[in-house]
């Protein structure tokens, strides 16, 4: 198939556009700069130039394609409202473009604030307090349109060498304060390597029906006091836990992160695409040491 991937010069997205190429499919990445643009053409793929605002480079791209993979976002937490107006926005110009043709349409979100212990493909978060989960149903809503739509919900944790995302982060703070640190008791997070991930991606392309939810999930929730003391270990650090009162000063904007306690289950995708992931943990990657060479 000829794929149109946004956000396929990201963390994520480039492994995708691997991922597929590597298959025999034909991958489009759209490319808001010159970096990106040269990310993309790298990896071997077609550039489209254009940013998430530019829907009708949006639409020509889906409408050149076989399928599409919505993987870009704006992640800049001082404007989120912003961030997803641009992505609904976006998502209805892709599924619009894609309607009557049953092609796929497969957007990202993610597994962090879903209800259930653990969170599985059935549960849907509240969208008055989680915006980006209204932009999920609006994309299953064009299953009824004649599209092939699926959400994949992505752990809050993609690892892998090379990771500039948040366990990164923490190995800064660490770092920065000569203590790896946890909060309370400590919480979980579910993880999932890149390349399993984008792996989770192709199976989706190809075999996932109309209105699926799928999860990114290889671990359903790592221990945040494993992950801190992963990170002690890797630093010579000490590892100690702090009150949830004083996470903000000491983390930062992570903090509220870092004080999840999140579990998620993938049970139903793997039964669904035979998906399983191969990779190393989240652990095994900390203490492989990528993250703390840099």
């Amino acid at each position: 198939m000829r794929i149109f991937v946004t956000g396929a010069s990201g963390w994520i997205g480039s492994a995708v556009t691997a991922e597929l190429l590597g298959a025999g499919h034909q991958v489009v990445g759209l490319a808001r700069s010159d970096a990106a643009a040269a990310t993309v053409a790298n990896l071997g793929a077609e550039v489209r130039r254009g940013t998430l605002d530019d829907l009708d480079a949006l639409r020509a791209g889906a409408a050149d394609s076989d399928g599409v993979v919505h993987l870009g976002y704006n992640h800049d937490f001082s404007r989120m409202a912003d961030a997803t107006r641009t992505d609904l926005a976006a998502i209805t110009a892709l599924g619009e473009t894609l309607a009557g043709s049953d092609r796929p349409l497969l957007i990202a979100s993610g597994v962090a604030g879903l209800p259930g212990n653990p969170a599985t493909e059935r549960d849907f978060a509240d969208p008055v307090g989680h915006p980006r989960m209204a932009n999920a149903q609006a994309a299953l809503a064009f299953a009824e349109r004649g599209v092939r739509s699926g959400v994949i919900r992505f752990a809050p944790t993609v690892h892998g060498d090379g990771d500039h995302g948040f366990v990164s982060v923490l190995v800064g703070v660490a770092r920065e304060r000569g203590v790896s640190a946890y909060i309370g008791e400590g919480g979980s997070w579910p993880a999932v390597h890149r390349l399993d991930a984008a792996a989770l991606v192709r199976l989706a392309l190809d075999k996932a029906p109309a209105a699926s939810v799928l999860h990114a999930v290889a671990e359903q929730g790592v221990p945040t006091r494993e992950i801190a003391g992963a990170i002690g270990r890797g630093l010579d650090l000490p590892v100690k836990s702090i009150p949830a009162e004083e996470a903000a000063a000491h983390f930062g904007w992570i903090g509220a992160f870092f004080g999840l306690d999140s579990h998620a289950s993938s049970d139903a995708t793997r039964e669904l695409l035979g998906w399983t992931p191969t990779h190393p943990g989240l652990l095994a990657d900390l203490d492989a040491g990528s993250y703390l060479r840099r």
